[in-house]
């Protein structure tokens, strides 16, 4: 009797818990077979020519002559072998930037390759690298800019004289039609800024294969700087409505979120600038800045997409090309051969090496397919009989390169702390390569903040102030920013605000809740045209106001309207521009 009982209870037990894994594993946000083959591929490379390269400067102001583009020496075959050697898999070709040129036969506009000389008029870019792309076992993609400069078009392909709007979005979905319909098999789509209007249905209908950044067809995302840099953690899912908006970055990443949307990392070889110029030979990165951005995005899981710039030839210069080839061949060095690996499922892994030996990193690999299970860990290595912390950490995602001083030892750990479901553990690698310390960003005080007004309130305010901040001075790279608000008298701290770095990537600061003061309206003016589509949500700090910049506006406003906590009747609003 007593036997049967327990027998029975064990088949509860097993039965319960089978549905309560399940149950939690249900819940969990999982890749699609196109986002999955899109992160394995780690390394992505982007190519931006255009009339701004004839100008020497980074976007098209419509000056150059047409008769003055021709780029008699542009070799795709010699781009696909630059990409080749560092391991890069797709070719994200720039066919229409801001000013609105486009490198492909289009009878869309008049401002296209057909009519300079190159070819006698005849050349398409696409057609030529969509050719080199198959040759060299490459992946195409394509960066299409909703802004077109000469269309009169501003970001996000809102047209400034509104009568206009209707014909660009056909314009545009034609541009994209075409670019998805003539070259093969297209395997991502950068829609740069967003866009105010729907290409989910071309995109569902022609490319299928692809991964999308931004707008609302998105199935990747933006890290939301252009340095090179993830942060840590860098969780793969967001909430459905930041996935919607279509212009989410890296810092709204949440292990609960329900969507999944991998990020990529973009930076230019001779960053900041992604146009050849003259004089940008010297801000060609170096082998040890190229190897730290790989650590802090390949390292962290994301695809490091490194943009090439050709030059008035239409050739990738020798320096930049041998500086990719050498990166390549220090991942290769690094990370080609493990001493040891294994794989496994659950609560605990072992790593046993062939010998006691030196390590001074390991990689860690979840099998996503099943989602991000992890949420946190310890890794450690059993040298001098003992167990050695060398990293404590949150996610692992699809990767998570673990670099630390080298230690004899004869086997390794892994310890998941904590997890949603049954922790599938990919990859589990030792590495000696004797490679010098990563040096990771630290938290920093009020770094990267500019105050940028400052208005008098009292009584007469009645409790709400409206303010209009010009806050161009302070926008001019394409990245995340943040724009906070705080009230100033003598009964409140003066503010302190930190940015974490290192960890997630996000500004906190020491103001109380009940003084904070609070946001109720605001709009984005980006060079006379609303822009609200790139303001974000904040639901923890009611006093800020988020957006995304992907380029560069002369004339940049913030109109705000702002709640002032009742308890103040007189003193000063402060507006910080928090940069990332």
């Amino acid at each position: 009797m007593m036997k049967a009982y327990l027998l029975s209870l064990l088949f509860f037990l097993t039965v319960f818990f089978s549905y309560a894994q399940k149950d939690v594993t249900d819940k969990l946000a999982l890749p699609s077979d196109v986002q999955l083959k899109w992160q394995n591929n780690e390394l992505t490379m982007f190519v931006h020519l255009g009339p701004a390269t004839w100008q020497n400067q980074e976007y098209d102001d419509l000056s150059t002559p047409m008769d003055r583009i021709d780029p008699k020496k542009l070799s795709t075959d010699q781009w696909a072998r630059v990409a080749k050697s560092y391991g890069a898999k797709i070719i994200i070709f720039v066919a229409k930037h801001t000013g609105g040129f486009c490198w492909w036969q289009t009878n869309t506009t008049a401002y296209s390759v057909k009519n300079t000389p190159w070819r006698n008029g005849k050349g398409d870019v696409m057609k030529d690298l969509s050719v080199s792309c198959k040759k060299y076992g490459l992946g195409l993609g394509v960066y299409l800019s909703p802004e077109d400069r000469y269309l009169n078009v501003g970001m996000g392909g809102k047209a400034r004289d509104t009568a206009f709007q209707q014909e660009y979005e056909h314009i545009y979905r034609k541009q994209l039609t075409e670019l998805l319909t003539r070259y093969g098999d297209i395997k991502e789509i950068w829609v740069d800024g967003s866009l105010v209007f729907n290409i989910g249905d071309l995109i569902k209908k022609f490319a299928p294969n692809a991964a999308i950044l931004q707008s609302s067809a998105a199935t990747i995302r933006w890290v939301g700087n252009e340095i090179g840099y993830a942060p840590y953690p860098a969780w793969n899912a967001v909430s459905k409505a930041d996935a919607e908006s279509g212009n989410s970055t890296a810092s709204h990443g949440n292990p609960n979120g329900d969507t999944w949307l991998p990020i990529e990392v973009d930076v230019s070889l001779r960053r900041p600038n992604w146009f050849w110029k003259t004089n940008n030979e010297n801000a060609i990165l170096s082998l040890k800045e190229l190897m730290k951005l790989y650590y802090l995005s390949v390292g962290r899981g994301c695809v490091l997409l490194i943009n090439t710039s050709p030059d008035t030839t239409g050739l990738i210069p020798e320096k930049d090309a041998a500086r990719l080839k050498e990166f390549g061949e220090e991942i290769k060095r690094r990370f080609g051969h493990p001493i040891a690996t294994t794989s496994g499922s659950g609560k605990q892994i072992f790593l046993k090496l062939p010998k006691e030996e030196k390590i001074d990193h390991l990689i860690l690999m979840e099998d996503i397919r099943f989602g991000e299970r992890v949420r946190s860990f310890v890794a450690e290595v059993h040298t001098g009989n003992k167990w050695k912390n060398v990293f404590t950490g949150s996610s692992i995602g699809h990767k998570l390169i673990i670099q630390f001083p080298a230690v004899t030892a004869s086997s390794a750990r892994l310890r998941i702390l904590s997890s949603s479901g049954t922790p599938q553990i990919k990859t589990f690698s030792a590495f000696y390569n004797k490679a010098p310390l990563i040096e990771i960003p630290k938290v920093k005080d009020n770094w990267n903040i500019r105050n940028i007004g400052q208005w008098d309130f009292n009584k007469k305010d009645s409790g709400i102030k409206k303010i209009q901040v010009n806050i161009s001075p302070y926008c001019k790279d394409a990245q995340a920013y943040e724009v906070a608000f705080v009230l100033q008298n003598d009964k409140v701290k003066e503010p302190l605000f930190s940015y974490d770095w290192a960890e997630t990537g996000l500004w906190t600061d020491n103001i109380q809740q009940e003084n904070r003061l609070v946001v109720i309206n605001k709009h984005l003016i980006f060079d006379g045209v609303d822009a609200d589509q790139y303001l974000l949500k904040d639901e923890k700090f009611p006093d800020r106001i988020h957006f995304n910049l992907t380029g560069i506006a002369p004339n940049l406003l913030i109109n705000v309207t702002l709640e002032i906590p009742e308890q103040f009747s007189k003193g000063k609003i402060l507006a910080f521009i928090l940069r990332k």
